[in-house]
């Protein structure tokens, strides 16, 4: 073989390997991705996608795949996204009957693909691949695809991914979150495509524009029932609704990506070099005006903007912020309006303000009194908009039931007046300035996901409630010795010293609780100290120190109590060798021997011999019967 040949299969071989590693690259080699290994990860062939466990907050990571070339990786789609895992023991997994399988270090399933089900012959060659375009496919034994990431979006459409009537975006729930928002991209029943705020209580269309009486004077068209729309990777999308935009750098060759953000609004982001580094780009958006965008800034909240400051959210007059974490949360009343006492409530005029939808009625050329008249005649009005109607030729009313999706702006030419009491809140034009400086401007701070084990959490909740239901007995049982204790003060005092003796062993408190011991020193560790008493006639489990020549024997409490309870004398009651001598005789001898035999048992030293709760209280009731 001469040289040119050789050199020619040492090439051959070389392209040949490259390729093995490209494909090893972008395709699971295996069964399964650890979130405990970092390179556990597949990168698209181009180099611009990755798939693998992304860190979304403390100990918590969920499935995702991200753009690798931005300054900082973007998320483009997790499948876990409301359920993140722990970082031990968690793993994806192709599974026997061909679907993909997530699950955390419990082993239980938080997400898997919603496919048919494959016998084990179908599934014996299935491939996972990631593709350059950031799809990522799971293809059966004949190269078809199953199941694809672009079929499920969370946030993001990517550039050939396909938006259809099955499928939708939804946001983020803020800046650096990953779980689901409040706010969805989808074709609605009408064939059109929606942008929609949905909270847990309230939901409405807000694009396009809803005061429109007909879509179609949006130049949407709903009669094409395809419903499917496309993003190219040049920066121009399409819709079968007859909507469609292009990018500002139409035709640039770069990564794109159309994203429903937090705030709700619809943007097309490019990837662009600055400075060295490549960062997104708005390059279209849906909304210029923000506060167009519902819930917002949340119940009675106002959204107003401008170019210089921005979006920002106020409260109205006589409300305050209810969640200083969260606008969307908006304001709550600091005043109450009954429904009894109509003539409470007087108007507060809001100029440029409007609060779009919850309308009680539609009242067409209205006079302003009259308007007022009704909003007054329902209990559960908030207060009414009133505005000229150029169509109508004359003043129209809406009582509104509820504030919502308020903006003040100086184009809107109607004007809220806001049902307030009289007593306490003015009733005249607010002026601008103050309108802006009674209202909170805080900013909305972002929270961070904790995994939590739910079954440790169970297990938690489970302790807690035992925990609870033993609190409970023991202050059963507290009520019933104060409800059946009939001696004077002093007596009862006498039972919570007797309570507190079995539990400190202080000095002081030993020789008054024990009339006997009258040479007591002091304390030692776990026990009482004597005086006078000779080694040899010292007990076999005594304790004994010497500090000043003094011989000191150490008993527990328990142990001499029960002694005394065992031995008894003749002459007296072994009750009154224990008992506090201050109580003289105020106090149920019978009483006073039933509580301490029932404390002894519950400090048996054999856990079989310690009474039930329920025992105890039969005991402590069979004195009483």
């Amino acid at each position: 073989m001469d040289i040119s040949s050789l050199f020619f299969l040492l090439c051959l071989l070389q392209t040949l390997s490259s390729s093995a590693s490209s494909k090893a690259f972008d395709t699971l080699i295996g069964t399964s991705l650890s979130v405990e290994k970092p390179s556990d990860k597949l990168v698209s062939a181009n180099g611009e996608f990755s798939v693998g466990f992304y860190p979304v907050g403390d100990n918590a990571f969920c499935f995702a795949i991200w753009m690798t070339k931005p300054s900082v990786p973007t998320v483009v789609w997790i499948a876990n996204r409301d359920d993140p895992v722990d970082g031990k023991g968690s793993k994806l997994s192709v599974s026997k009957d061909g679907k993909l399988h997530l699950t955390d270090s419990a082993g239980s399933v938080v997400w898997k693909t919603k496919t048919e089900a494959l016998t084990i012959s179908e599934a014996s060659n299935l491939q996972l691949r990631l593709m350059n375009t950031g799809n990522l496919v799971l293809y059966n034994f004949s190269s078809v695809a199953i199941w694809q990431s672009f079929d499920s979006s969370t946030d993001i459409l990517l550039p050939q991914q396909l938006l259809t009537f099955g499928t939708s975006v939804i946001s983020n729930r803020g800046q650096g979150l990953y779980s689901s928002g409040y706010y969805k991209f989808f074709f609605d029943e009408d064939n059109a495509l929606h942008l929609l705020f949905q909270s847990p209580k309230l939901s409405s269309l807000y694009w396009p524009d809803p005061s429109l009486k007909n879509i179609s004077d949006a130049g949407i068209c709903i009669y094409n029932t395809s419903r499917a729309a496309l993003l190219d990777d040049t920066g121009y999308f399409w819709s079968s609704d007859h909507f469609k935009f292009y990018a500002t750098d139409f035709g640039t060759v770069t990564q794109r990506r159309l994203t429903l953000d937090a705030d709700g609004n619809l943007r097309l982001y490019s990837l662009q070099e600055m400075n060295g580094s490549w960062d997104w780009v708005v390059t279209w958006q849906a909304i210029s005006d923000p506060c167009r965008i519902h819930g917002i800034c949340g119940p009675n909240g106002v959204c107003t903007y401008d170019h210089v400051s921005g979006r920002r959210c106020f409260c109205l007059q006589g409300f305050k912020m209810k969640d200083h974490s969260d606008w969307s949360s908006g304001c709550e009343p600091e005043f109450n309006i009954s429904c009894d006492h109509r003539d409470e409530s007087t108007f507060i005029q809001l100029a440029h303000v409007d609060y779009y939808g919850s309308d009680i009625d539609f009242l067409q050329n209205l006079t302003f009194q009259d308007c007022q008249e009704e909003c007054l005649n329902w209990c559960n009005c908030k207060g009414f908009q009133y505005r000229f109607s150029v169509e109508d030729g004359g003043y129209n009313c809406y009582p509104k039931s509820r504030l919502l999706n308020g903006r003040r702006s100086p184009n809107f030419d109607g004007d809220l007046y806001l049902r307030v009491p009289k007593a306490g809140i003015s009733n005249h034009k607010m002026p601008d300035e103050e309108f802006r400086l009674q209202c909170s401007s805080i900013v909305s701070k972002q929270e961070r996901s904790t995994y939590e084990n739910k079954t440790v959490k169970l297990l938690l909740w489970f302790a807690t409630a035992v925990g609870g239901v033993e609190f409970s007995c023991i202050v059963l049982i507290w009520f019933f010795l104060l409800k059946t204790s009939k001696r004077p003060a002093s007596t009862a005092q006498g039972y919570l010293g007797l309570t507190a003796k079995f539990k400190r062993f202080t000095f002081n408190e030993l020789r008054k609780a024990t009339r006997g011991f009258k040479e007591v020193i002091g304390q030692g560790a776990g026990g009482i100290v004597y005086k006078g008493v000779l080694p040899d006639q010292r007990s076999p489990n005594a304790m004994h120190t010497s500090d000043n020549g003094e011989i000191r024997e150490h008993k527990r409490l328990v142990m001499l109590v029960r002694e005394n309870v065992n031995i008894g004398t003749t002459e007296k009651s072994w009750i009154e060798e224990i008992i506090d001598p201050m109580l003289t005789d105020n106090y149920d001898k019978a009483k006073m021997e039933l509580l301490v035999k029932v404390a002894l048992q519950c400090v048996a030293k054999d856990k079989d011999e310690r009474p039930t709760m329920t025992q105890v209280i039969e005991m402590l009731m069979s004195h009483e019967d």
